[in-house]
């Protein structure tokens, strides 16, 4: 796309028509009357009045995705057929990805490079990555005795309830939509309330693809009760979540106290980066140690949030991430030339405040940031955060923080760094710096992580899968592995 200035930006913002309708059977409905206001991180302005669905919605939803997989053609369809469409879900978001990635900024603060090149592609090829994957699966006949014929099936699993969050409201939906439509399922997809807007038009795109009415509905509203709703309805047979390890927890008491549905969960994250004295490049690892706290916010369940720098080069490494935090370009999300935007709501940013204030309570070294600043525009923006002498026990370097804060803590031997790593509750991802190949795969295979990057941090495409272990959540997006979510395996014996 040639370059678009600010101002131009700022002039498709005042003409972009935003619409809240719920998306359920193939069209747009305005709910029951009942409506919150899509606010604006950028500048605390009402973005779109929004339907605020309840149970009434999600049943509804529900009934035209059961409809569309008992009796409509969508399951039905040859497999090439419904990659087809898929393919052409892609084509479409990429022919609106400047009006999507202009929605996504505005209801998330997310700077308009990063949703332009970064979210609306990572959206667009996982459509077009699993709508040519559809035609690629096999079923397995396994070698049997002579007068007998086993056939193993792989079988759309149902109707999918996908409840996804506001940091990347089009990557996360797609991870959770394409490989379920792939599979042959229908969904009722649940958006964050702080990012509806993009997840309808999402659903309206592919209704103009040619999905059938109630393939993909989406349902607006809040977590406790339209996300409850979901998660408790009897014919949902599997529910995707990806958010907080707390309401984690909730979907699998709702599966319990309903009808035993799958739940499969991509939760929270305190990934550790580990920095090696032998590591190929300092200034590159503490250059991506900077860019992968402060990308999309902060707001990111793998961000490297703690850093584990060896203390031979604590000092060095510290002081170049310190540089680059106070050398970010913050400001408004429309601009191209901001590199970290706004924190995505006011409560967030008062829960962010609240962790770096607690930081400084349990003595640890604030370097820079730290303040909320930009108030004058309405906007919740914050300064990149660092801390040093940060200990083990503390809560910055246990909790997930989810904003622009980093922990760096220092170590001594590789074992003291593996221990400190793997100290969480969570284990989502890690990050190594070590020029020794020997070490890498030492420590890689002892890292309790479902993804480690090795001189590189956030790298990696749709070939491989996504997820965590412990409390990070289980089963896994991307990749044909994520299919296993959607799909039930069958086996037919025939006595020949």
């Amino acid at each position: 796309m040639p370059a678009v200035t600010h101002e131009e930006w700022l002039r498709r913002a005042k003409s972009l028509h935003l619409s809240g309708a719920h998306h359920i059977d193939g069209a747009d409905e305005p709910g029951g009357g009942a409506a919150f206001a899509a606010v604006s991180p950028r500048d605390g302005q009402v973005l779109a009045q929004v339907a605020d669905g309840g149970a009434a919605e999600v049943d509804a939803a529900v009934a035209a995705a059961r409809r569309a997989f008992d009796t409509g053609p969508w399951p039905r369809l040859a497999p090439a057929e419904r990659g087809r469409v898929l393919l052409r879900i892609a084509d479409l978001l990429q022919e609106r990805r400047a009006e999507l990635a202009l929605t996504v900024s505005l209801e998330m603060g997310k700077p308009i490079t990063d949703a332009h090149d970064i979210e609306l592609r990572a959206a667009v090829n996982t459509f077009r990555w699993y709508g040519q994957l559809a035609d690629k699966l096999t079923d397995e006949s396994p070698h049997t005795a002579p007068d007998a014929l086993a056939l193993v099936t792989r079988e759309p699993a149902g109707v999918v309830g996908a409840v996804v969050p506001w940091n990347f409201p089009l990557t996360l939906a797609g991870w959770k939509v394409a490989p379920a439509l792939a599979a042959g399922c229908t969904v009722v997809l649940k958006p964050s309330e702080n990012s509806p807007l993009s997840a309808l038009t999402l659903a309206r795109v592919a209704t103009e693809a040619g999905l059938p009415p109630g393939v993909l509905n989406v349902v607006n509203g809040e977590g406790p009760v339209a996300g409850r709703a979901l998660g408790l309805h009897p014919d949902v047979d599997v529910l995707a979540f990806t958010g907080s390890t707390a309401v984690g927890r909730h979907f699998l008491h709702y599966a319990a106290d309903s009808n035993l549905k799958r739940v499969w969960l991509e939760l929270g994250g305190k990934s550790p980066n580990i920095v090696l004295p032998d590591a190929p490049d300092l200034d590159r690892a503490a250059a991506t140690a900077a860019w992968g706290i402060f990308f999309n916010q902060g707001e990111m369940c793998t961000a490297p949030s703690r850093l584990l720098v060896h203390s031979s080069v604590a000092d060095r490494v510290t002081e170049a991430v310190v540089r680059r935090a106070r050398e970010l370009r913050i400001g408004d999300p429309l601009d191209p030339a901001t590199e970290m935007g706004a924190l995505v709501g006011e409560s967030h940013l008062g829960r962010v405040l609240g962790h770096i204030e607690t930081g400084r309570e349990e003595g640890a070294r604030l370097r820079t940031g730290g303040e909320r600043i930009l108030g004058e525009t309405g906007g919740t923006y914050l300064e990149p955060t660092v801390f040093d002498g940060v200990a083990p026990t503390m809560r910055l370097a246990r909790e997930e923080i989810f904003g622009p804060v980093l922990s760096v803590l220092a170590f001594d031997d590789l074992d003291e760094a593996v221990r400190l790593a793997n100290a969480t509750e969570y284990g989502l991802a890690a990050g190594l710096w070590t020029s020794d190949l020997s070490t890498a795969h030492r420590v890689s295979r002892a890292l309790k992580a479902g993804t480690v990057w090795v001189n590189c941090y956030e790298e990696g495409d749709l070939t491989v899968p996504f997820g965590g272990m412990k409390q990070s959540g289980n089963g896994r997006d991307k990749s044909a592995h994520a299919l296993e979510k959607y799909t039930e395996l069958k086996t037919t014996w025939i006595q020949l």
